[in-house]
């Protein structure tokens, strides 16, 4: 059964997308998630605060 998006704490949904983009960047194991994309994230969390 897949919990609604609205009723789950914002803090596990945000963990949920950095747990993702690990996981999309560990293809190749020596790049790290680029700075300006780190920053982007930062914005959209930001704006919603």
């Amino acid at each position: 059964m897949t919990e609604n998006r609205e009723n789950r704490p914002k803090a596990e949904i945000e963990k949920q997308i950095d747990e993702n983009l690990k996981r999309v960047y560990e293809q190749d194991a020596t790049s790290e998630i680029p700075d300006r994309f780190v920053a982007l994230l930062q914005q959209l969390r930001d704006q919603d605060k």
